[in-house]
């Protein structure tokens, strides 16, 4: 599936990643838009991307990378893939945002409704945070409750009730554990804080009826990939069922990736709210709400709930959604899934052969890695990870042509453009860079 141009980028001229980040840096707070693309996880200079196609990126200097970012998960098919690039072109010539409904918007929303038994209605937002924002509310207004329960290492996006124990980027902030008990420099207040309880990551809290919802990731994807154990899904939805608190799944990233229903179909727990993203974009911002028509008839204009926004709908968005969601049959995510587990196995070959510990994870097409001898369960254990290890293999590969995420707590993204040819590339390429790392080390 990984047919696709290998020739570089329309102009590479003198422009150069250090020069474009310098310039960066005096008009864009840290020389990026969020905050992981600034190297702070790996150290140096982050490339700048002039374009891409199916699995590969070259930067404005014209290298040339293996791509296992795709776009934090939101380029499912690959970059420009034809059908998408078609989709987009032809929405934008009807217009790029009306401010009005579209039929898209209903298309999307049916296709998702087909797709994730519990989700009788959709709303579309911009973004997952905006998705996973309007969940909270929702929760809080139906049960007429206050307390949200997520948990360490989980991401939710950047609202202020939601980032206290995030995972990703977040992690980079120092001291790791950032407090949020006092106003300070995050800017969260002790008022936003207080009604949000963290726990601990596979393990199921004993709630009380002060519990509005619990949110979770049904597959941890921010902290490396941290797969539930056996009974941590199924005991929140006993707790939740127990008190009348809600369960709400973010699969921004599971959801649509990990097969045809998301995450909740692999673990068979039915979650009351679903929070979508990434996927359902085709690369473009997107984020949605799914759930029964109860619960979601509680948003405005129907009932008292308010959530909106300008773009929320997007034409452009949605038609690139519509032709990615038909490219993932279920033969795609079979074969996706295989994809990440062949690489998987190659990842552990090559760093073992050079002596370096490590546990590569996988779930459907994710994989995820750790610097070390034990399998991880939670955030806690997941830190144990040799960040600095993994910043010299970063490099290492970067300067080799494989692209992995600058930072130690992301997942790799394999997906349709990633082919045999493709992966075979990535481990012989981790094998060099594993055996420089490792004599390095030795030093």
């Amino acid at each position: 599936m990984s047919d696709e141009r290998t020739d570089g980028p329309v102009t590479a001229g003198s422009l150069t990643n250090a020069a474009l980040f310098e310039r960066a840096n005096k008009v864009i707070p840290g020389g990026v838009n969020s905050p992981v693309r600034s190297f702070k996880g790996v150290g140096g200079t982050p490339y700048f991307v002039a374009r891409g196609q199916g699995a590969r990126v070259w930067d404005v200097e014209g290298n040339e990378y293996l791509d296992l970012v795709q776009s934090y998960g939101a380029v499912i098919a690959g970059h420009a893939h034809p059908k998408v690039v078609e989709a987009i072109q032809r929405a934008a010539v009807d217009g790029s945002s009306f401010g009005a409904p579209t039929e898209r918007e209903v298309l999307l929303a049916e296709e998702i409704t087909r797709r994730v038994p519990h989700c009788d209605k959709v709303r579309l937002t911009s973004s997952g945070t905006e998705a996973t924002m309007t969940a909270i509310r929702l929760a809080r207004a139906v049960t007429h409750r206050s307390t949200v329960v997520k948990f360490s290492g989980n991401y939710h996006g950047h609202s202020d009730s939601l980032l206290a124990g995030s995972g990703s980027g977040m992690v980079y902030l120092n001291p790791v554990r950032y407090d949020f008990s006092v106003p300070g420099p995050s800017g969260i207040t002790p008022g936003a804080d207080s009604d949000t309880v963290i726990e601990t990551y596979n393990e199921v809290p004993e709630l009380d009826d002060s519990v509005a919802c619990v949110i979770v990731e049904p597959v941890a994807a921010n902290m490396g990939l941290v797969k539930p154990v056996e009974g941590f899904l199924e005991g929140l939805r006993q707790q939740c069922d127990e008190i009348g608190a809600l369960l709400i799944f973010d699969e921004v990233i599971t959801g649509f990736r990990l097969g045809w229903g998301g995450a909740q179909e692999i673990y068979q727990v039915r979650p009351d709210l679903t929070c979508f993203g990434k996927v359902i974009g085709g690369g473009l911002n997107i984020g949605a709400l799914g759930g029964n028509r109860d619960l979601l008839d509680h948003l405005a204009p129907v009932g008292q709930v308010y959530q909106a926004g300008t773009l929320s709908g997007n034409p452009l968005a949605t038609a690139a959604g519509l032709a990615v969601l038909d490219l993932l049959t279920p033969e795609v995510h079979e074969w996706i899934t295989k994809q990440g587990e062949y690489l998987a196995r190659g990842l552990r070959g090559a760093l073992a052969m050079a002596g370096i510990a490590n546990v590569v994870t996988t779930a459907g097409p994710l994989v995820g890695l750790y610097l070390g001898s034990n399998t991880p369960t939670n955030f806690d254990e997941a830190c144990e990870t040799d960040e600095r290890l993994y910043a010299a293999l970063f490099h290492a590969m970067l300067k080799r042509g494989v692209a992995l995420a600058p930072g130690a707590y992301e997942v790799m993204f394999p997906g349709m453009a990633h082919g045999d040819r493709e992966l075979d590339r990535i481990v012989e390429v981790a094998a060099d860079a594993a055996a420089e790392v490792a004599q390095a080390a030795t030093r």
